[in-house]
This record gives structure tokens, sequence and C-alpha cells, in this order.
């Protein structure tokens, strides 16, 4: 997703107990546009949110300054180079010093004001009690959710109606509808590199020429024999 979604501005990954500190590398390094992080929310993510500090922190190139304000992204060499609002509800207190101290520009936990945030307006995606998704998913009509081989049944006026597939669920019928359509192609791909591969070995090993020229040998004095 991340090699994908390159320019994703905010990101929830609170309460995700299969996502560990080498996906969240994976992300930072990948979506240079992140502002917005969550994280935590239960034992597996809390955990992947201490070891993921390390990441966080600036490491910064040969650069004139003294101050944190006057340095660009291009700055700094690694990290979360565009990171500025980590939403950690129940953050321990080492991290969050660790932070304050090494992370200057991550502001933890922000929280509304009506001044801004040292002269910044926090993001709503800042904001915990705030769905990411919301503003971009309450317009879209259910019906272009369809995929192959899944009967659609009465939509309820109730979101969470039992017999509505989950979002998820969706994403893996079509994932599997596109798995299936594909296989033929690659199977087919993969006979074609495989007659590649002997042809460039047939041309290239010494032998295997050897073997070719006795083989057409043979079938030509066979013909010779007959006629």
């Amino acid at each position: 997703m991340a090699g994908i979604c390159k320019s994703l501005r905010a990101v929830d990954i609170s309460s995700c107990n299969q996502i560990t500190s080498v996906a969240v590398s994976e992300l930072v390094q990948q979506c240079h546009s992140l502002e917005t992080l969550r994280c935590g929310g239960c034992p597996r993510s809390e955990f992947t949110a201490r070891s993921c500090l390390s990441i966080f922190k600036p490491k910064l190139k040969d650069v004139a300054g003294d101050s944190w304000e006057e340095l660009d992204a291009t700055d700094i060499g690694h990290g979360a180079q565009s990171l500025r609002w980590l939403v950690w509800p129940k953050i321990d207190k080492d991290s969050m010093e660790m932070l304050a101290t090494e992370c200057p520009r991550i502001i933890v936990n922000p929280k509304p004001s009506l001044f801004g945030f040292k002269g910044t307006e926090v993001p709503r995606e800042a904001l915990s009690d705030v769905a990411l998704d919301d503003p971009f998913v309450k317009d879209i009509d259910p019906k272009t959710w369809l995929v192959c081989g899944f009967v659609p049944k009465a939509i309820s006026k109730f979101p969470s109606s039992p017999n509505e597939l989950s979002m998820a669920e969706k994403f893996r019928l079509a994932f599997v509808e596109r798995d299936t359509r594909l296989a033929p192609k690659r199977a087919k791909n993969a006979r074609q590199h495989q007659r590649r591969a002997e042809r460039e070995w047939m041309m290239t090993d010494t032998t295997a020429k050897a073997m070719a020229l006795a083989s057409k040998s043979k079938v030509i004095k066979s013909l010779r024999s007959r006629n």
C-alpha cells in the first residue's frame, strides 16, 4: 500500500495488532507527505509505536544553523521527514520525553485550539475523535463497491447490518477476482520465460550446442537412409 499510495497524508494504524515497526518504517520512507500518524490502542500497537521511536528520530545532514524551524525536509536525511502530528493516547512518559527532546517537530496528541498550535492550526486528521475516511466515503454509492461473484442483498438503512459485507471483505473479494482473471496470463508469461531461458542456454552452453548438433546430425542421417 505504501508503495502505491505515496501521497498519503494521514494514516491510522491504531489497534492494528499485525503491523510491525518494519511496516511503519516502509510507510514513512515511501510516503513523503505523511503528516499525521495514529497509533496505540492495543498491546501490540503500543509495542510497535515504542519500537518506531528511532524511525521518527531525524538524522541531520550537513546543514548550517541551530534552529529546527530553519530546516527543510530535504535537510533531514532519514526518519519521518514530514511527520508533524502523532496521535498516541496512552503514550508512556519515557517515549514522550524522547519525542520532545529529539523530535521537536512532532506534536504528540494535539488539542484543538482557537489560536492554533504554535502558530499552526491543528488539522482535523490529528484529532483522535475524528474518523479519517468519513469525508471521503460518506457520499459513495454502495453499488460502486460491487465485485464479480457477489450478489448484493437489500441494503439496510442501518450501517451495521449483518448482511452487509465489510470493506475489508470487499477488497479481499476484488483481489481474488483480479488474481483469478490474471492467472492464465501469468502462466503464459512463465512458459515464455522458460522457453527464452532454454534458448539462451542452448546458445551459450558448449555442451548444449554439441548435443543439439548431434541430434540434428542423427535426424539428417535418418532421412537419408530412408531415401
